[in-house]
């Protein structure tokens, strides 16, 4: 067993294991919206959104985590403005600002002769390098996304299943969308100079998207989806520390393909519950 525990003896693996449980359960709250809402490719164009702002911080000297801030506020205020344009779907708005930012982000990043900010490192952080701050900062992040999870947990359930009843229940479904954006933002910002934009990404729809077919209720899929999250981050360090692979590609890879595991076994579990030529009834 000690292949099962070495590296978690390791101080920095450590650290990057309580990263990822921490990341697992901001990601889980956040990600649950995402995937009822079918709102990944939003996820997508905020997460490398970000570009913009953590390049120009960069270049500048400043604090990565204020220029990405600003960069998903951009975002934000984009997405929200484009999906009051009656003759513009959301999709194509989301599009273009994605195709915006972050072609900007690398316009910055091309205009550097040092090359200062590293696009591999935006992409796939280094989740090996979690400092104590980082922890504790993830730590905060966690308790916001849980306060706004629970107190706009009613509005955010209307808005994903009926945004017209939300209305007329009074619960201010532009309101709710918003919060939900911020809610994203928080999850992403908080999230990603420690793992990168691409495990943000993965373990904010690939968990949530795998527990789907096991969970019962919106609250079932978060706690499951938290914990596939973390399954991923522990086997994802493992495997890293003994193939020697990139650790934050690898744990995404894994979230990714814990999905596919999930859904390849409720194919079987629904074959068996109803055979071919056998209709389920309407109390299925």
């Amino acid at each position: 067993m000690e292949w099962l525990t070495a590296p978690f003896e390791a101080t920095f693996v450590q650290r990057a294991l309580w990263g990822g449980i921490l990341v697992s359960a901001i990601c889980a709250l956040a990600g649950t919206w995402v995937v009822l809402r079918g709102m990944a490719f939003l996820g997508d164009a905020m997460s490398h959104g970000l570009l913009p702002g953590v390049a120009l911080a960069a270049l500048l000297g400043g604090n990565p985590m204020v220029g990405a801030l600003l960069s998903a506020a951009v975002m934000t205020a984009g997405v929200t403005a484009l999906g009051r344009t009656p003759r513009l779907s959301q999709d194509t708005g989301i599009g273009l600002l994605f195709v915006g930012m972050l072609s900007l982000g690398v316009i910055i990043v091309s205009r550097s002769q040092s090359f200062a900010v590293d696009l591999t490192g935006f992409l796939f952080g280094d989740v090996l390098a979690v400092r104590e701050r980082d922890l504790a900062l993830l730590g905060v992040a966690l308790v916001l996304a849980l306060a706004v999870s629970v107190l706009g947990h009613r509005a955010f359930l209307a808005l994903a299943f009926d945004p017209r009843k939300a209305r007329t229940l009074g619960l201010r479904p532009r309101l709710a969308h918003a919060v939900l954006l911020g809610l994203l933002t928080l999850a992403i910002v908080a999230s990603f100079h420690i793992v990168g934009t691409l495990l943000v990404l993965g373990l904010l729809i690939a968990p949530p998207a795998a527990a789907l077919p096991w969970a019962r209720g919106v609250r079932g899929v978060m706690v499951l989806a938290a914990l596939l999250g973390v399954t991923a981050t522990f086997f994802g360090l493992l495997l890293s520390w003994h193939l020697g692979t990139a650790a934050g590609a690898t744990v995404s890879a894994l979230a990714v393909s814990l999905f596919f595991l999930s859904h390849l076994a409720s194919g079987i579990r629904h074959r068996r519950t109803h055979p071919a030529g056998i209709r389920p009834s309407a109390t299925d």
